[in-house]
């Protein structure tokens, strides 16, 4: 791959050369000179996990007033992760193929119109596509802010923010809940918007060393979208995240998809999944080690409540202020890794998180004593919220900078699925015994 170096220029003739270099690299993700300042992209991407996590406590206010079964309003969470493992790859897409204002327009647009349906309908078929809307439009400005992160650090500041807001969810939800109405728990995602403007701003406004040339993502369009590509992980994704729900079903339809899209990525190499990027042992590892973590973080976050009330007899509301406190130490202590990943290698890094992660695991197999029990959870979302830090940078890093926006979408979505995964182990394993 040729790499263009800019270089600063008095001379008119030349730096109507130096844009026009600039307009015809347009597609390639280079770090501003002046980044977009960090608590920006934490407000662009962590409300959706407060979002995501205020139905939670106030699944039986909705059922009833939908006038619905308990069973069928999960579907209101079912729908949100399915929307938010599809839209994280598909948003990534637009913006590698068209940029930063059209993917910020359009995530912003679908978080409105989710929103104001969300509000609004009576009826649960529009609350479910309002559900998903929010979720594809929250997506897509997590893929933004990841993308425009630049450093493990910085993507440490927004997956502390991640662990934090979705650890506050469901009690954010329940009070605004019982103060108001669920919608309005519903809609708290929508604060996103607010940082939108402010990051266009930045991120599109020139570079004070070369006035000339744009200074974040501009993308131009890079050849024909590939709708079958993108069909396909659709499809393959919406298969795997009923597994947990139709087994039998899913498990034979994602075979059969994955074959599929396999057979297509041999045909289109450069297509919406690049064959060169699942190749890279570096992307593969770090995807797949996220999900692993992910998953286990989830299975603790919905087990660690019913093991306190059944080995250590905490009742429901000294379970839950427990675990709060255990979810946001964790967040926290997750920046600190993030921050000082810069000055660790690639495999002390992991060799921490698989460790912890490990730890965790065991602990809540084993341990009775309920703060104990609380460490698992410390350990699990350090673990999870880490890597969703540190091993997003690696795997973005594998790519070529045209493919950044796509290698991130990929592996967040391997993280989504580790969210889709562990509520139903924990349902198999512990809530149901």
């Amino acid at each position: 791959m040729t790499t263009h170096t800019t270089t600063t220029v008095t001379t008119p003739a030349a730096t109507a050369t130096v844009a026009a270099v600039a307009t015809k690299a347009r597609a390639t993700f280079r770090p501003r000179v002046d980044p977009v300042p960090v608590l920006w992209l934490a407000l662009l991407a962590t409300p959706l996990a407060a979002g995501a996590n205020a139905p939670v406590l106030i699944l039986p206010d909705m059922a009833r007033s939908l006038g619905v079964s308990g069973s069928t309003a999960t579907w209101l969470v079912a729908s949100f992760a399915w929307a938010m493992a599809v839209g994280t790859p598909l948003l990534a897409g637009l913006l590698r193929r068209r940029g930063l204002r059209a993917a910020l327009h359009l995530a912003g647009a679908l978080l409105l119109g989710g929103t104001l349906l969300v509000a609004t309908s009576p009826w649960l078929p529009l609350t479910l596509a309002g559900r998903a809307a929010q979720a594809a439009g929250g997506a897509g400005l997590t893929a933004v802010a990841m993308t425009l992160a630049g450093s493990a650090r910085r993507m440490g500041v927004i997956s502390a923010g991640f662990g934090i807001l979705g650890a506050s969810g469901p009690l954010l939800g329940s009070q605004l809940a019982h103060a108001v109405s669920w919608r309005l728990s519903l809609s708290v995602s929508v604060i996103a918007v607010l940082a939108i403007p402010m990051v266009s701003r930045y991120a599109t406004a020139p570079s004070p060393k070369n006035p000339s040339a744009p200074s974040a993502p501009a993308a131009a369009p890079q050849g024909r979208f590939d709708v079958r590509g993108a069909a396909l992980l659709t499809a393959f994704v919406t298969a795997l995240v009923l597994l947990p729900h139709a087994p039998a079903a899913a498990l034979g339809s994602s075979a059969v998809v994955a074959a599929l899209l396999a057979l297509h990525v041999r045909r289109q190499p450069d297509g919406f999944v690049p064959v060169a990027l699942i190749r890279k042992p570096l992307f593969l590892g770090s995807a797949l080690l996220a999900l692993a973590l992910s998953g286990s973080y989830f299975t603790l976050l919905f087990s660690v409540p019913r093991l306190l009330a059944d080995r250590a007899g905490w009742d429901a509301g000294t379970a839950g202020t427990g675990q709060l406190v255990a979810l946001l130490t964790g967040s926290a202590l997750s920046w600190l890794l993030a921050a000082a990943s810069a000055r660790m290698s690639r495999v002390a890094v992991r060799s921490v998180l698989v460790g912890v992660g490990a730890v965790a695991a065991a602990i809540a197999v084993f341990a009775s004593w309920g703060p104990l029990l609380l460490v698992a959870t410390v350990g699990g979302v350090f673990a999870a919220t880490g890597a969703n830090a540190v091993l997003s940078m690696h795997a973005a890093s594998s790519a070529p900078d045209p493919q950044r926006p796509t290698a991130i979408g990929l592996f967040a979505l391997c993280y989504q699925l580790g969210g889709a995964f562990g509520p139903a182990i924990a349902t198999a394993l512990v809530l149901t015994a």
